[in-house]
């Protein structure tokens, strides 16, 4: 049953992006030494995976291709600018980079990368090592230096160099690889274990991304665990919609409540709680949705 393969996977998805103890917000923790501990456990001397996780990998190998066919992931990245910069054009966002004073540093990139949140390091340290000569490895210092916190020492110029940067089309697929590796793999893939369709695989998505793919309470995981306690998956024999609208509950008194310095829901009351009620577990065209007042649409 998948259910039974879902502790090991769970663990497995942590393994899955480039730092599993990074997270969005300074402060969060991340997943447990214990978690990467297991994960590693449930891997052969070889490197390959066991007999149960190699059948997790077939299962899902199985599933439709949901929020990962094409079509599904570009409308993704589309709801998700809409929300993060309120625009469907999200390929215009790759030199984007500003200071929100939200205590993540520079918030920059088409995945809204962070200087405080160590994604944006880790970015730019895989670049440089396929890249060392681009203009952004001179800020590797500093960026290390300012990583978990909202401190801008060192940065000087650095707005400037990363718009340059983004003109470079191998910097731009290494953004977009650090927002799949990081954020909609691993998403998708969870979404897909708890047995939920195209718009949970979304919802998840759209959570990871914000909140980071932490354990803590204000984070992916953090937010999976509170919504388990009010309504089982549908991989567990849960009714699907209870259950998203129960993640939906709790990832919206993470925004309420949490410490970050944007505390607006529409992303979940005006977007995907409205397809969820509608009814459109496949997050089928045409939909239209309200962010921070602005309405979107995109047809069918």
């Amino acid at each position: 049953m998948l259910l039974a393969l879902a502790p090991l996977a769970t663990a497995a998805v942590f393994l899955l992006g480039p730092d599993p103890e990074a997270d969005r917000v300074p402060g969060e923790s991340g997943p447990s030494s214990s978690a990467a501990a297991d994960g590693a456990a449930e891997t052969g001397r070889d490197g390959d995976p066991d007999d149960a996780d190699r059948e997790t990998e077939k299962r899902i190998a199985k599933m439709p291709a949901g929020l990962g066919a094409p079509g599904k992931k570009e409308l993704a990245l589309q709801l998700a600018a809409s929300a993060d910069n309120s625009t469907l054009e999200w390929r215009t966002l790759y030199g984007y980079v500003e200071d929100l004073q939200d205590g993540r540093g520079y918030t920059a990139g088409i995945a809204g990368f962070c200087t405080g949140t160590h994604d944006l390091l880790g970015l730019v340290e895989r670049y440089s090592e396929a890249h060392p000569d681009n203009g952004l490895a001179a800020y590797l210092p500093a960026l290390r230096e300012v990583d978990g916190s909202d401190s801008l020492e060192g940065l000087e110029g650095f707005p400037e160099a990363w718009e340059a940067e983004a003109e470079v089309p191998a910097f731009r697929k290494a953004q977009e690889r650090e927002r799949d590796e990081r954020y909609f793999d691993p998403a998708v893939r969870m979404a897909k274990i708890d047995g939920l369709g195209t718009l949970g695989q979304f919802v998840y998505y759209d959570a990871m991304l914000l909140h980071g793919p932490g354990k803590g309470a204000d984070s992916f995981y953090g937010i999976r665990a509170a919504a388990l306690e009010k309504a089982e998956t549908k991989a567990a024999g849960g009714d699907e919609r209870a259950y998203l609208e129960a993640f939906l509950d709790a990832r919206r008194a993470v925004i309420r409540e949490g410490k970050r310095f944007q505390r607006d829901t529409s992303r979940v009351d005006s977007a995907q709680r409205v397809f969820l009620r509608n009814g459109n577990l496949s997050l089928s065209t045409p939909l239209t949705w309200e962010i921070y007042g602005e309405r979107f649409h995109l047809p069918g």
